[in-house]
């Protein structure tokens, strides 16, 4: 069973950052896109990020587009996402999950989550 542990989150004030972990095991991490997606509760799963196998390729939702990073560590079997002057809007739960393309995931992969919760 693919096995995928974000952490990171947190309570942050309006302008902050956080930065959010996921690591990996159980599967070929190396050969895996990997992206990010979250969750407002109601609301459905909204992509934020994905990258490629070797982190050259990265895209990015427009509402988050110049102020979140993604980034890998194969070595370390991680994905990171570093999110700057976060927003309120930005509240909610994140996931990691393997790729099927930059921009879409796999929804078995939708399981523990991260809380960001952005207010003052």
């Amino acid at each position: 069973q693919v096995q995928l542990v974000e952490s990171g989150g947190g309570l942050v004030q309006p302008g902050g950052s956080l930065r959010l972990s996921c690591s990996a095991s159980v599967f070929d991490f190396s050969m895996s896109w990997m992206t990010w997606v979250r969750r407002v509760p109601g609301k459905a799963l909204e992509w934020v990020s994905g990258i490629d196998r070797d982190g050259s390729m990265k895209d990015y939702a427009d509402s988050v587009r110049g102020r979140f990073t993604m980034s890998r560590d194969s070595d370390r079997k991680t994905v990171y996402l570093q999110m700057n002057d976060l927003k309120p809007e930005d509240t909610a739960v994140y996931y990691c999950a393997r790729g099927r393309s930059l921009r879409l995931w796999h929804d078995v992969d939708i399981r523990q989550g991260t809380q960001v919760t952005v207010s003052s």
